[in-house]
């Protein structure tokens, strides 16, 4: 949970940095994600 609002404290401090870089931040972590996932298929 501590982890959760870590992460989500920092995604804000990105968001209200920039838009742009929250954006690519969100799009890393899903395609990190969604590759880990399917490398345990």
């Amino acid at each position: 949970m501590q982890t959760i609002k870590q992460g989500y404290r920092s995604v804000s401090t990105i968001v209200s940095l920039n838009w742009d870089r929250a954006i690519m931040t969100v799009i890393l972590m899903l395609a990190l994600y969604l590759g880990g996932y399917v490398a345990l298929l």
